[in-house]
């Protein structure tokens, strides 16, 4: 793990990536190093993406680990929302527990910050969709991958979502509960 010179890809600006914005972030493994995933490291990558939505105030309502690289969709909940803090936050933590795998994360992740038409339900929906089904177009085979989503406070709804992906009304009462109740927090508070 030699250090080089990085160039970095060019970002939107900041404003971008907070309040309600929705980023597909894929985060490669440096040197697209393979044999780091497995079971245990799914369980705490759980645990560091449940915590950063929690303290950032964010959705995924998709994520798929692959081999070499992991996906993830993340919707911002609140006006005080900043994914790109927040990705800060989760790479270097996702990095640590790499360390223990002797790899890491490339040095910077590539994303896509969603815009409105493509935010739309059926748009979103079917983001989601290629992001969970991943591992089937790349033809690996599912046990060597992991997929799924986190919404805080909600896990039941992770099973209904993917036993039943064509029914999202639940996800979409969600949201809507979340971004009301921030609006109503911000009311109070402000």
């Amino acid at each position: 793990m030699g250090s080089k010179e990085h160039s970095h890809l060019p970002r939107l600006a900041r404003e971008a990536y907070q309040g309600l914005a929705v980023v597909h972030w894929v985060h490669t493994i440096a040197d697209r190093a393979t044999g780091w995933l497995d079971e245990e490291f799914h369980h705490r990558f759980r645990e560091i993406l449940l915590h950063a939505a929690a303290r950032r105030q964010f959705l995924c309502p998709g994520f798929c680990l692959m081999p070499d690289h992991l996906h993830l969709v993340w919707m911002g909940a609140s006006s005080t929302t900043d994914l790109y803090l927040a990705n800060r936050w989760f790479r270097r933590e996702i990095n640590h527990l790499l360390r223990t795998k002797d790899c890491r994360l490339q040095h910077q992740a590539y994303d896509r910050v969603l815009r409105p038409q493509e935010r739309r339900r059926h748009a979103f929906e079917s983001l989601v969709a290629y992001v969970l089904e991943n591992p089937i177009r790349s033809g690996i085979p599912t046990h060597s991958t992991y997929t799924g989503m986190i919404l805080p406070g909600y896990p039941r709804l992770r099973h209904s979502l993917l036993d039943h992906p064509d029914d999202w009304d639940p996800f979409w009462k969600i949201y809507e509960q979340e971004v009301s109740r921030s609006h109503a927090c911000k009311s109070v508070d402000g």
